[in-house]
């Protein structure tokens, strides 16, 4: 790495003129020596000094920093905060829309700017644009998180050259120690600084109707045991509404609750725009601002109106100057600025807000209220979960202003003390990896890039090293599986490969011989089984049998004389036998398994008998004594009268000398013979387990790269690809940043927008960006015929892409509203802002987002390539008629 050596001139107590904590000491430490850094820290602990340390150290060797942050409006506070601080020719401004003093020493920019401008050069190497960057600051790291943003960081990280130092600032996440590994791999040496410690510590409160409560108890782990439900006596009864659910308090007597114990100001989050609005008209008679701050307030607040005449918002013109306001996205923004600013000098004390306030603005109060623990999503009603709690209640405490912050829990219907305090004591939740690959990226790395160079761009990815990690169980089975194949292949490799083939092909007919007898004896028994019951009939004392069945149970057949019948249960008679073994045994006809007609029959005198104690029942069996021992020993030996029928004789000969065969050969003189094709067996059942779990693997470690290639084949149907080439059509689309930069590049191409006129081509480009709006939104207007005409010449061209998505399971957006455009189309020919919102159903800050998304799509037009000069000089014309206040970004 050839970072620059650490730089000894830079006197940290000249530019620093407090005591460091301790993990901004280490942060340093760790630039110095040339190393990234993620730094892990709860908000407003100060983890902005230690990408300031890295723009005073740049400075002072004369070269670059760029400062990176989420949003364009983090990205526009910035600016201003660096200007003061810096100076203001030092630092410049790069959004999607504004460029200001781009050569600037500190460059402020979006996330998506950087990544944009790293798509530049091939990847790793100093572009035109990074020459003399020494450091990039990537501020609000977390938004990995984000669902829509995540993507933009994880580029950015992989794309940047490895000798330009990265420091990622980031909020508390549980996984900060997997992130910093991924850099280590995917940059390089990079250390964790990690703080827990906030400079103002946090007390957690709870709200219900009686009062403000301690939310946990004195060691802060649990709920404040005075805070559990009691579930018997009155008490419990009393704060509980109409229909049996708790009450919540109202916002008047919250505010009161802390008023009494100064605690203001407040952040009041309220998960809705309406919600917000109505806490304000509610609320609105409150004066919470003492006659000087009213007077300053009351100053610049009218000299905001004055300048913007039209930003005023009806319903909050009066509380603002009560210190009361809302900050939320359907608020005009030059408004909420104004919000901003106030609360910041400490004139507004209470702002009712949705969640969006805590991402990033810097807004810190006294005091956060979270006024419900559970939101509305996509999915359905749930739980907050930890980190979304942490970074709402992180606003609270100021830093150098309050000793300490306060988050206030409230009693709802539906959720109380249990669950705040199960969030006030919860841990951070990890940063999952939101990597999905997108048209733009691919065009863009293919621009530079071959097939195999992107793949493993694509594999550095945090996504894969996080499905990688949590592959590692089924990755170290599959090591197990490749060694114990390896080992069993290798015993079985030990063995002649004709040799085994022969001892196979005997073992399988040996297999068969065992068969074919075993039918044959079964057979010869059933046709004896009949003959021995006619037989028996006959039979009288002294003939030769064999006993073995249910009643008789022995191992094998025992030889034995008949020396009597015995009346029996049934027709047939019970046979009292005595056997060779010298045992008397009462047995049945189907405990005879054969008789020797033609042996001479034992003679038996008539006074042997068996003992007068055994009852003559079937399965009795005694000793005999000395007596009938004299008889048992005239008893022949069974085998040499076993009754073999011919063809069962025949074929024990034939088994028998393949049995002989088998066991002259080698490998059974081995002794290994039946080890060996266990082995076998298993080698093939290991070899099955491992192709399937190598396939589950592949399947869920190779995703990014799948959904990549799916990307690829819809390009190439489109005609943006040649050979993996982007095309005419493929720089064009690579050259747009949007949601679906295949399908602008579409349009733009198709020349359904060539010949409109700049108002009209500035509501066709409103209905490429614009999400479906919900349905009771609506405008007064008529969308005029020309706009209509050109976008319905788009649908054929939406249809088939919609197919190709479907068929390879590609879910981006492509965008085609007709709704709401009109709106666009009338403020683009000039009408009033008061006269276009009272003209729609749609919030202000609404309007203005459809506006800029409108903007950042015409503002990229004048410099895609390929296209018509009259279309980009329309887009150009188009882009100025919008462009105004209240639309227009005022950077100072």
């Amino acid at each position: 790495m050839n970072y620059p050596a650490p730089s000894p001139e830079l006197d940290l107590g000249s530019i620093f003129p407090f005591e460091l904590d301790q993990f901004q000491k280490e942060a340093i430490a760790s630039l110095n020596a040339g190393r990234s850094v993620v730094v892990c820290a709860p908000t407003g602990s100060g983890k902005t000094l230690v990408g300031e340390y890295a723009i005073y150290r740049a400075l002072a060797r004369g070269k670059r920093v760029f400062y990176t942050t989420p949003l364009k409006a983090l990205s526009n506070q910035k600016l201003r905060d660096f200007r003061e601080k810096f100076g203001f020719d030092r630092v410049g401004l790069l959004t999607g829309d504004a460029s200001i003093n781009r050569d600037a020493p500190i460059l402020v920019m979006t996330t998506e700017i950087f990544r944009n401008m790293l798509y530049g050069t091939p990847i790793g190497q100093i572009g035109i644009s990074l020459v003399d960057v020494e450091a990039v600051i990537l501020d609000e790291c977390h938004y990995m998180n984000d669902r829509q943003r995540g993507t933009v960081w994880e580029e950015s990280i992989i794309y940047c050259p490895r000798e330009v130092q990265l420091a990622a600032l980031s909020a508390t996440v549980a996984n900060s120690d997997q992130l910093t590994d991924w850099l280590n791999r995917v940059h390089g040496p990079t250390d964790l600084i990690y703080s827990d410690f906030r400079p103002v510590p946090l007390e957690f409160h709870f709200c219900n109707p009686k009062g403000l409560f301690p939310l946990l108890n004195d060691s802060k782990t649990k709920i404040n045991p005075r805070l559990l439900q009691k579930k018997k006596g009155r008490g419990g009864e009393r704060d509980r509404g109409r229909n049996g659910r708790p009450e919540a308090p109202g916002i008047i007597f919250t505010l009161s609750q802390l008023e009494q114990r100064d605690m203001l100001p407040a952040i009041y989050f309220i998960f809705s725009r309406r919600g917000c609005d109505k806490a304000v008209a509610e609320v609105g008679d409150l004066w919470l601002v003492n006659n000087q701050e009213s007077q300053i307030l009351r100053q610049q607040i009218d000299d905001f109106l004055a300048r913007n005449p039209e930003a005023g918002r009806s319903g909050q013109i009066a509380p603002l100057y009560r210190g009361i306001a809302a900050h939320h996205a359907g608020i005009l923004p030059a408004w909420k600025a104004l919000v901003e600013e106030l609360f910041q000098q400490g004139l507004i004390k209470v702002v009712f807000a949705t969640e969006t306030l805590a991402a990033g603005i810097n807004m810190p109060a006294r005091t956060t209220v979270i006024s419900t623990l559970s939101k509305r999503t996509d999915t359905g009603h749930r739980l907050l979960n930890a980190s979304e709690f942490l970074q709402m209640a992180g606003r609270a405490g100021r830093r150098g202003m309050d000793k300490q912050g306060h988050v206030v829990t409230v009693q709802t219907p539906f959720e109380g003390a249990k669950e705040a305090a199960y969030l006030g004591t919860s841990k951070p939740d990890p940063l999952v990896s939101q990597f999905t690959p997108s048209y733009g990226m691919v065009l863009n790395l293919l621009q530079t890039h071959n097939l195999e160079q992107t793949r493993e761009l694509i594999e550095r990815s945090f996504g894969q090293y996080m499905a990688t990690l949590h592959l590692r169980p089924e990755y170290d089975e599959i090591a197990e599986l490749q060694t114990q194949l390896a080992q069993l292949h290798e015993q079985i490799a030990a063995v002649d490969e004709n040799e085994l083939a022969i001892y196979e092909k005997l073992r399988q007919r040996l297999k068969v011989e065992r068969q074919i007898l075993k039918t044959l004896q079964e057979q010869a028994l059933s046709d004896r089984q009949e003959e021995l019951v006619m037989m028996l009939s006959f039979a009288v004392s002294g003939t030769l049998l064999s006993l073995k069945g249910k009643n008789i149970t022995v191992s094998s057949p025992v030889t034995a004389v008949l020396v009597g019948k015995s009346p029996g249960s049934g027709q047939a008679p019970y046979l009292v036998c005595l056997g060779h073994d010298n045992r008397w045994y009462v047995a049945t006809t189907g405990d005879v398994v054969d008789l020797y007609a033609e042996q001479p029959r034992i003679e038996v005198p008539p006074d042997v008998l068996p003992p007068p104690e055994m009852p003559l029942k079937p399965g009795q069996s005694r000793r005999g004594n000395e007596e009938s021992f004299a008889i048992a020993v005239r008893i022949p030996n069974p085998i040499e009268s076993l009754h073999l029928a011919p063809e069962v004789a025949e074929q024990l000969s034939r088994t028998t000398a393949v049995q002989e065969q088998l066991e002259a050969h080698p490998l059974h003189q081995s002794g290994n013979a039946a080890t060996f094709f266990k082995r076998r067996a298993r080698y093939v059942e290991l070899e099955a387990e491992l192709e399937q779990l190598q396939e589950q693997v592949e399947q869920q470690s190779q995703r990014h790269w799948e959904e990549f290639l799916n990307l690829i084949a819809i390009l190439q149907h489109f005609g943006a690809l040649d050979n993996l080439v982007p095309t005419q059509l493929g720089q064009i689309a690579a050259a747009i940043r949007g949601e679906n930069e295949l399908w602008l590049g579409l349009v733009f191409a198709s020349g359904e927008l060539d010949n409109l006129d700049p108002h009209h081509l500035a509501a066709a480009a409103a209905a490429l960006v614009m999400e479906t709006p919900r349905p009771d939104s609506k405008v007064n207007f008529d969308l005029s015929n020309q706009v209509a005409e050109a976008l319905a010449k788009l649908r054929g061209i939406r249809r088939q892409m919609f197919q190709l998505q479907r068929r390879y399971n590609v879910a981006l957006p492509i965008w085609l509203e007709f709704e709401l455009i009109a709106i666009v189309e009338q403020w683009a020919l000039g009408m009033e802002w008061i006269e276009l919102c009272e003209n729609t159903t749609l919030d202000e800050g609404d309007v203005v987002r459809i506006l800029r998304r409108t903007l950042d799509l015409l503002s990229q037009i004048p410099h895609v390539p390929h296209l018509p000069d009259s279309f980009q000089r329309n887009a150009y014309r188009a882009m100025q008629l919008i462009d105004r206040f209240p639309v227009n970004e005022v950077v100072e």
